[in-house]
């Protein structure tokens, strides 16, 4: 099936997940929407989250997506149930494939949690891992100012080093072997968050994250067998910091990335 997959997040942490997906799947079509205009997600309610959920969702049908990867964790707590009752494609989220690569990683089944607020407060990452491990320790940190900072652009700085050391100097080491993650903006900052926490496995969930994919494309029976993928980048903001992250963190040349108007998308159904 040649229509593209379609993948959301509230800003650029999605493209880790994007990156996964081209590498793995080279037959598949992408349209990503990273909604930037209303970025950071982590300190909003759960109804703000789920409405921004809703909207790019809708937008993405409009655009005749066949799947759709929810690449944010905070969206996936608060509106993975939501909508998957509301659409008729198939939608995957980051927290269980994280889940299961954390266990998967770990020695002792002890691990940390670093998210954004807003999936930290839901527990979510707590009760997927409990599912698969009821003796498993699991612990949780907030790092508030991991997403602004890989937002404007400056996740390879002193800057960024300096606030993920700042941010992680408290962690007791000694009661975890396995960091997750738990946003898909991290990664860029992945090296810096490694060399803060040294003996630590850090875990992010995009690799596993494709393995759902390609187990959903190959049970509906919707893989493309065509090598003539496309990849459209959408943003709510600013469109050339946008494009200037797209093309370093995916080695992409002249990157198709335009400005969307979600409501004028979803309007035009109508």
């Amino acid at each position: 099936m040649k229509a593209p997959i379609g993948v959301i997040d509230s800003g650029v942490g999605g493209l880790t997940v994007a990156k996964e997906l081209i590498q793995q799947l080279p037959n598949e079509s992408i349209i990503y929407i990273g909604d930037d205009a209303r970025c950071p997600y982590g300190p909003r309610t759960t109804e703000e989250v789920t409405q921004f959920t809703v909207e790019m969702t809708e937008a993405l049908e409009v655009l005749g997506i066949k799947m759709l990867v929810i690449a944010c964790n905070t969206a996936t707590a608060a509106a993975l149930e939501t909508v998957q009752e509301r659409f008729d494609f198939p939608i995957i989220g980051v927290i269980e494939p994280g889940a299961r690569a954390a266990l998967q990683a770990s020695e002792r089944d002890e691990i940390v949690v670093l998210g954004t607020q807003g999936t930290v407060n839901s527990r979510a990452y707590d009760a997927a891992i409990l599912r698969h491990a009821p003796h498993a320790k699991v612990q949780a940190l907030a790092c508030p100012s991991f997403v602004p900072v890989v937002e404007s652009g400056d996740y390879k700085t002193d800057l960024a080093r300096d606030i993920v050391d700042a941010t992680l100097r408290d962690l007791n080491r000694k009661e975890f072997d396995t960091a997750i993650l738990g946003c898909t903006h991290y990664p860029l900052l992945q090296h810096h968050i490694q060399a803060a926490l040294p003996d630590a496995k850090i875990i992010s969930s995009a690799t596993e994250t494709v393995v759902d994919v390609k187990r959903v494309l190959h049970h509906f029976g919707i893989a493309s067998t065509q090598p003539d993928a496309t990849y459209r980048f959408y943003t709510t903001g600013k469109v050339d910091k946008f494009r200037d992250i797209v093309e370093d963190w995916l080695q992409i040349q002249e990157a198709t990335v335009e400005k969307i108007h979600l409501q004028t998308i979803i309007q035009s159904k109508k």
